[in-house]
């Protein structure tokens, strides 16, 4: 089961960074008026699912599969001396749950902006910053906790 989730995770980020950027090119791009649905609007709430559902894969491991964050976990200390368990046990999950919530409060207050010119910022603004820590919290290959780019059973 542990193998399966992790590669759907692994898999699922190159959908999730896909969305990331083009939910902020779409709100760079966007001039419709607040109430109207535009392409940032719907890239934002594939980037919102894509991410939520990242998130429910990433805690079932951290919390629960994942037998490299069992050993972290039994000693954290240690762990926080080790640069690639650290990375696993704080700077990923904080850099993940980040993207994930400033793309729910960047969603929510565009849509309650008065303002199109408000909206676009803001969302311009979320989902880059989203998209950045995505970008810095993925294991890219050649990183101290470095993994590979694609996944295979």
């Amino acid at each position: 089961m542990y193998t399966t989730i992790l590669m759907l995770h692994s898999w699922l980020r190159w959908v999730a960074l896909l969305a990331g950027v083009a939910a902020t090119i779409a709100a760079l791009r966007d001039n419709t008026a607040p109430p109207a649905a535009s392409r940032a609007d719907r890239w934002g709430l594939i980037l919102m699912i894509t991410l939520d559902i990242q998130l429910l894969l990433g805690l079932l491991m951290y919390l629960a599969l994942s037998p490299m964050m069992t050993a972290i976990r039994e000693n954290f200390g240690a762990a926080m001396k080790d640069p690639a368990a650290r990375f696993w046990a704080v700077e990923h999950i904080t850099m993940m749950m980040g993207a994930v919530i400033i793309t729910h409060v960047g969603r929510l207050i565009a849509r309650k902006s008065a303002s199109g010119d408000s909206r676009k910022m803001t969302l311009i603004i979320c989902f880059g910053i989203a998209t950045a820590l995505m970008f810095l919290g993925i294991p890219w290959p050649g990183m101290r906790a470095g993994r590979a780019l694609f996944r295979l059973p």
